[in-house]
């Protein structure tokens, strides 16, 4: 026992040594790292026909057999060196980008979207198409707004424009997704939600039932309507509501812009609709999953796949494998419990 015993004071004094020397190589990282510029991110661009023709080539090797795949890929072969010889100057096949928009909260995704949309505006033109992948509950008002505003920047330069949903774009998603000239979903994909929410908690009568006084000073009448600590007036409830319903006025003459062919007002009730019953309220216009899309436009189009990768530090790294987790449910309840206003 004495052993054990002894064994677990050094065990312990090697693991706070370790931590602590973590700890200084992380400082000293720290301190070399500020009033640098920030490490810049990177575009990543793939070529999707690959993907496709890799899956194929892969499926043919393991279901025929040695002379029968010889003789297809000298088949193949010969069939584009025809092709090209008769072809001095190939025709230029359309090209699709490929975008993906992993909606949270705050809509992250927005940072890489917008250099993804900058980019690809560089070289993009009215024969060329821009497909986004999205999958987005909604979340702030603020954050999609921006995020829907960089899709308008395609719109705006005469691309067109596709938006795929596989699972869901509520709320705020959806906000983005009516920017896209055609709208494809997938069959269950849950579509819809154009409301807006706000939830805040009081607990100013707990405060007093243990005679804590709370205090909220402002200048402007209309600076704090709710409080969460403070006790609440009728008369701060009717503009909260108010601005919700302002809100909510903005957020249907958006997606009617976009979409004249909705029935809004009957659509606009925050309810939420399957992609089958979507179809019928004009909400989608085809009912596919993104793959078929996909691979159907790659038989006549190049497709090419952006994605911006942040660089990040060595304290970033560490910060976000310490905190990440923690920062995110932080977010997610605190902005619930609060007056954050969610499409």
């Amino acid at each position: 026992m004495e052993f054990l015993a002894d064994y677990a004071g050094f065990l312990a004094r090697t693991v706070t040594l370790v931590v602590a020397i973590v700890v200084v190589l992380v400082f000293i990282a720290a301190l070399r790292g500020k009033g640098r510029r920030k490490p810049s991110g990177q575009l990543q661009v793939s070529r999707m026909n690959d993907f496709y023709k890799g899956l194929r080539q892969r499926l043919e090797e393991s279901l025929l057999d040695k002379d029968a795949l010889k003789s297809l890929r000298k088949g193949e072969a010969k069939s584009e060196k025809a092709e090209k010889k008769g072809k001095k100057i190939p025709d230029a096949k359309p090209r699709v980008f490929v975008l993906d928009f992993d909606g949270d909260i705050k809509a992250s995704a927005t940072a890489g979207l917008r250099n993804e949309i900058t980019a690809l505006l560089t070289l993009a033109t009215p024969k060329d198409e821009v497909v986004l992948r999205l999958e987005s509950g909604g979340g702030m008002v603020h954050s999609y707004g921006l995020a829907s505003s960089q899709l308008a920047r395609i719109r705006q330069a005469g691309v067109p424009l596709t938006i795929c949903i596989d699972k869901v774009a509520a709320s705020g998603g959806y906000m983005m997704a009516c920017i896209g000239e055609k709208i494809i979903s997938a069959p269950f994909a849950i579509l819809g939600s154009i409301g807006v929410v706000a939830q805040v908690p009081n607990v100013n009568r707990l405060l007093k039932k243990h005679d804590v006084d709370f205090e909220v000073l402002t200048a402007g009448e209309y600076k704090r309507t709710l409080t969460v600590f403070g006790e609440n007036t009728e008369k701060g409830r009717e503009k909260f509501q108010q601005d919700l319903d302002i809100t909510h006025t903005l957020f249907k003459n958006f997606v009617a812009s976009y979409r004249p062919q909705l029935a809004i007002d009957e659509i606009a009730t925050g309810e939420v609709w399957l992609g089958v019953a979507a179809i019928d309220k004009k909400l989608v216009d085809q009912l596919m999953t993104s793959d078929e899309y996909l691979s159907e436009r790659a038989k006549t189009a190049e497709l090419y796949h952006l994605h911006y990768a942040e660089r990040k530090s060595l304290q970033e790294r560490v910060g976000l494998a310490a905190s990440g987790s923690v920062d995110q449910l932080a977010v997610k309840w605190w902005g619930r419990l609060t007056q954050q206003r969610f499409w």
